[in-house]
């Protein structure tokens, strides 16, 4: 028998206790690569379930699966096993522990990913107006938006945005209830408790939250009893003001195999998209990466190679700087361009037919910067809480082209601001833009600011 403390109340206390444990056991360099960055998912009795990097899964599971388990056997209890999922199915739950299912009357909490926040979410272009939609519906869910449906294709963050949603929702909701599931769990779901005869339960657990989030919703197409069941909860939640938020990989109209009267029901509140990332938020979300896990590069300009060369989505953007990080570790040669080319050569990514000048996007210091200089104020000034006219007009101004020019999240650009709340930046944004439209002195100035940003990338 094992010598361990009292048993873990949730999978991130116990992913904590075991990776101080499993620290010990391997060279720092192997723990920093492979092991730090898992995240934990859920505790299911004794099974710590933990998610790694889709195209990484397998060889950590393989290679580490024993330490793993060892490990919390020692540091957690005798019976305590560790399982690995990959990242996509932990976030969608298509992949499964081999333990019970839980019942359709189960508890509240579904697993979101911790790590999808709207501070990790990279604006840009391609999702810049599903973000700002996103955020509203997260703080006011049932008021701003609803439904919400976001469509893209895969690999673009529409999974972020949701589980941005429902990590907001229940962090700041006062307790509210939110369910997150997928079209496809959904349907499982829904067949498992035809069968055993307990549907009213079933109807119970999702017709009682208070936001639900449901992922790939064109898997509903050609589920004429799913569709049904679904249409109905749609309705009841929609009746009593919960909020509901939907993704796809298609315009509602143009999920052909689904009801009428369920594409109506998508297409009643706003239907936004996300498209593939721009080469400003490729880049930042590789920066964002490498940062978040320690990544030591020898040569910046081999995320270039990287973002140049994957372009339709982020998801295989992580798997491609994955790869070129695992070579390095392998090999122990350093990651520069000239690594990053070679392993993307290999996997068939060769050069794109045109290479305009990358330019990385401004950050908010230098957007300060460039409007106290243009205002004649100082730093110290425009982050004080003063509501003077000639120092809260610039603030605007620079709140602003912060939000329209940065990757940065709102809450991000809110700390650059003194630590204001997010929800200043979004006021102060739109202020600037209804002054936009009939000062033509604001727009003078927010013109000459923008071409200085522009000339100083």
């Amino acid at each position: 028998m094992s010598l361990t403390s009292a048993q873990p109340s949730s999978a991130h206390e116990a992913w904590d206790r075991l990776r101080a444990s499993v620290r010990g056991a391997v060279d720092a360099q192997t723990f920093d690569i492979w092991l730090a960055p898992l995240c934990a998912v859920e505790l299911q009795d004794q099974l710590v379930v933990l998610a790694a990097p889709d195209t990484t899964r397998q060889w950590i599971a393989n290679r580490f699966g024993p330490l793993l388990d060892s490990a919390a056997a020692a540091v957690l209890g005798d019976g305590f096993t560790v399982t690995v999922l990959d990242a996509s199915s932990a976030r969608d739950g298509t992949q499964r522990p081999q333990h019970p299912a839980p019942s359709a009357g189960g508890g509240d909490d579904e697993p979101l990913h911790p790590k999808l926040v709207f501070e990790q979410f990279v604006i840009g272009s391609s999702n810049r107006f599903a973000h700002a939609a996103a955020l509203a519906v997260a703080e006011l869910p049932g008021h701003a938006y609803n439904p919400l449906f976001i469509y893209g294709p895969p690999g673009v963050g529409k999974t972020h945005l949701l589980h941005s949603i429902g990590n907001y929702a229940r962090a700041y909701g006062g307790g509210i209830t939110v369910r997150a599931t997928t079209a496809e769990r959904f349907t499982g779901e829904f067949v498992g408790a035809l069968q055993r005869g307990d549907l009213e339960r079933f109807k119970a657990r999702f017709r009682r939250a208070d936001v639900l989030l449901v992922d790939d919703v064109q898997f509903l197409q050609s589920k004429a009893r799913t569709e049904e069941e679904f249409f109905h909860t749609f309705n009841a939640l929609h009746d009593c003001g919960a909020q509901l938020v939907l993704t796809s990989d298609r315009l509602p109209r143009d999920l052909g195999a689904l009801e009428d009267r369920l594409r109506a029901r998508f297409e009643a509140g706003l239907v936004t998209d996300i498209s593939a990332p721009d080469e400003a938020v490729r880049l930042a979300v590789l920066h964002k990466r490498v940062h978040h896990d320690g990544i030591v590069l020898a040569d910046p300009a081999a995320l270039d190679a990287i973002a140049e060369r994957v372009t339709q989505s982020l998801r295989a953007l992580e798997a491609a700087l994955v790869r070129v990080v695992a070579f390095h570790s392998l090999t122990g040669r350093p990651i520069d361009a000239a690594l990053a080319v070679e392993v993307l050569d290999g996997l068939g990514l060769g050069a794109p037919a045109s290479r305009a000048r990358r330019t990385a996007p401004p950050t908010v210091e230098h957007i300060l910067h460039v409007t106290c200089a243009e205002f004649g104020i100082t730093r110290d000034e425009i982050l004080s809480p003063s509501r003077l006219p000639h120092i809260a007009g610039p603030r605007q101004i620079a709140m602003h082209l912060a939000r329209a020019h940065t990757a940065e999240s709102l809450p991000a650009i809110a700390r650059h601001f003194g630590g204001r709340d997010h929800t200043t930046i979004m006021r102060a944004s739109r202020r600037v833009d209804q002054r936009l439209a009939s000062d033509p002195d604001i727009c003078e100035v927010v013109r000459r600011l923008t071409e200085r940003l522009v000339r100083d990338r």
